[in-house]
């Protein structure tokens, strides 16, 4: 199968959604997102996901082998004939490796591994800044869709509050662990020379563009 494989890199909020999302709307490229498909096998109860689950339900994480399983699965429809974005996997050194057995298993690789490249007092600005309302969950942001009134919601008037995970000391501690588990992807693409690189800052629109000067 003659297609092309593409994955995106980047710290948590760099992005890397969003990014897939207009790309493969723009060229026809199906959009993977890691996450949307274990609940989605979850909720099918299929023989991968009820795989996972045992794992999940004692608090443990779900194997490489297993998350590979779920990720051919999905590659397999028809809709991924033309090529795919990854967006969330791999997301370790382990699962980069296991990934490209499993492709080469199959007579296929990686066509290329795109970092977005977000500086960190970016990343801190971008999660730091978020709200929602405790009423009815619409999210803001102090910097990109701020309320009318500090503090209180547009549309039900609620108290807006941040998330734990959305402090400026949670995002920090969030990417030491991107440091720690995902960075050294960047070095493993870049050493088989399938790495590509695209500055992430900057209105969504315009880093697509640098994006798909690449899948092109």
């Amino acid at each position: 199968m003659d297609r092309k494989i593409y994955i995106l890199l980047g710290a948590p909020g760099a992005g890397k959604g969003t990014l897939a999302a207009i790309t493969s709307q723009k060229i026809g490229l199906a959009h993977i997102a890691s996450g949307d498909l274990l609940r989605e096998a979850l909720s099918k109860e299929t023989k991968v996901g009820l795989e996972a689950k045992k794992y999940m339900d004692e608090g443990k994480l779900v194997p490489d082998e297993i998350t590979i399983k779920v990720i051919f699965e999905r590659i397999s429809r028809p809709d991924c004939d033309i090529g795919l974005l990854l967006d969330g996997f791999p997301r370790t050194l382990g699962q980069a490796m296991a990934l490209d057995e499993a492709l080469s298993n199959e007579g296929e690789s990686v066509t290329k591994a795109i970092y977005i490249n977000v500086s960190t007092e970016e990343v801190v600005r971008r999660l730091s800044g978020r709200w929602v309302c405790h009423g009815c969950q619409m999210p803001y942001h102090e910097i990109n869709m701020a309320p009318k009134v500090k503090g209180i919601c547009n549309a039900c008037g609620g108290n807006l509050y941040q998330r734990d995970d959305d402090t400026k000391a949670a995002v920090r501690s969030r990417l030491d662990v991107y440091t720690g588990q995902t960075k050294p992807l960047i070095d493993y693409y870049d050493k088989i020379g399938k790495l590509g690189e695209i500055n992430g800052e900057g209105k969504a629109e315009q880093v697509a563009q640098r994006l798909l000067a690449i899948v092109k």
